[in-house]
């Protein structure tokens, strides 16, 4: 069978976008790295959101690394900065300090941390606050994905780790994609929704 030219270069274009798509897959990037790391590394781009433009509150609830439940309903009223992360995660690690130092610097003000760990069972998350210094709590989310599925419909955290910060309302008002590499804008998201009217 005598292919047209046409049908031929249509045919071309198809499979070189399909390849072009391929190429641009952050996973199928690092497969071809051979890296294993099992996670797609941000690059600490950041978002802030507009009032008029966030989505609805978001309602979360979950279990903490020692056995505790957490809710939305719990951190009403504040802002609430929520870190998606696990304990092998290298970007993760190299965060933590600077999360736990700006947790303990808005201590007694209106902005709390939360973590979600989205990968370790409690004892690995335990440890990893322990060689931190970790203090605020974390949800274990590795069971069931309710966290992730609850954040999913207004900004998905598609990266990990992922910082949200969310207003008094519990609404999206920012995010920073990848490790929080520099923690002053980080801070200033935070400081920006505590001044927000309520």
């Amino acid at each position: 069978m005598k292919l047209r030219p046409r049908a031929a270069l249509v045919g071309l274009v198809a499979v070189a976008l399909l390849l072009t798509g391929c190429s641009t897959d952050p996973l199928a990037e690092q497969y071809r790295e051979g890296s294993n790391k099992g996670f797609i590394a941000g690059d600490g781009s950041w978002t802030e959101i507009p009032i008029a433009e966030r989505g609805d509150p978001v309602v979360w609830s979950g279990v903490d690394e020692n056995g505790a439940a957490l809710s939305s309903a719990d951190y009403a009223g504040t802002v609430v900065v929520v870190n998606f992360w696990y304990a092998s995660c290298a970007p993760c690690r190299a965060e933590a300090p600077a999360l736990q130092k700006l947790n303990e610097e808005f201590a007694g003000t209106d902005a709390r941390w939360v973590g979600v760990n989205v990968r370790d069972q409690a004892a690995n998350a335990t440890a990893f606050n322990e060689s931190f210094g970790i203090t605020y709590p974390s949800v274990m989310d590795v069971d069931n994905g309710s966290m992730q599925l609850a954040f999913s419909g207004s900004i998905p955290p598609n990266a990990v780790p992922t910082t949200l910060v969310l207003d008094r309302s519990g609404r999206v008002a920012a995010r920073i994609l990848g490790a929080v590499s520099e923690p002053t804008i980080l801070e200033t998201l935070v400081r920006d929704a505590i001044a927000e009217e309520s």
